[in-house]
């Protein structure tokens, strides 16, 4: 898998400028480049319009993100008095805990996955986040009215103009490397842990 934007809509204070954040960027990285699919180098997808489940996708890139010691689908509490639910994967630092979201639902999930960041920042509950999504092009081949980065990129100078000295919000956008018609389509819904086919 590609990826093919990448934004921080904050990047402010100590942490930000840190190796911890390098190492932090590095991983991500190479967690979303080691998703593939009928390939065992690339991320090719059956171009079937709204054929293909996220969940198995997304469970690769955390599997990924364990093996470099970060810990997957973490309960905790990024507003206080709330529990909105477990993070896809979170690193804990010297600084404080790292969360990534990597968007399964429709707009107002992804809406809701930059809320929880900002908020958990705000709160001191998080040193910063990532949302990963994907970009139209490839969403328009995965579960119908899935967030993608088009969709939301016209709401990020409500979050490049929050009041925070320390802290990341970041956006990563994703895509498929090819087409194929010979690919499996990616099992959806309660088929979602499955793995991705080579």
């Amino acid at each position: 898998m590609k990826i093919t934007r990448e934004v921080y809509l904050l990047r402010v204070g100590d942490f930000a400028n840190s190796r911890d954040f390098e190492i932090i960027l590095a991983d991500i990285r190479s967690a979303i480049k080691s998703v593939t699919h009928f390939s065992s180098t690339e991320f090719i997808i059956n171009p079937t319009r709204k054929g293909n489940g996220v969940k198995p996708i997304k469970n690769s890139f955390v599997s990924t993100l364990g093996e470099f010691g970060w810990e997957g689908e973490k309960r905790m509490s990024l507003v206080d008095g709330v529990n909105p639910g477990p993070i896809d994967s979170i690193k804990s630092l010297k600084d404080g805990i790292f969360a990534v979201e990597w968007e399964t639902g429709n707009m107002s999930s992804s809406h809701r996955a930059l809320n929880k960041i900002a908020t958990g920042i705000i709160q001191h509950n998080l040193i910063g986040g990532v949302l990963v999504l994907p970009e139209r092009e490839l969403a328009k081949f995965l579960t119908d009215r899935i967030g993608n980065y088009e969709e939301l990129m016209p709401y990020f100078p409500m979050y490049s103009n929050l009041r925070i000295s320390e802290g990341v919000i970041g956006v990563i956008s994703v895509s498929h490397d090819s087409t194929s018609e010979e690919a499996p389509l990616i099992p959806k819904g309660t088929d979602g842990n499955s793995k991705l086919g080579q």
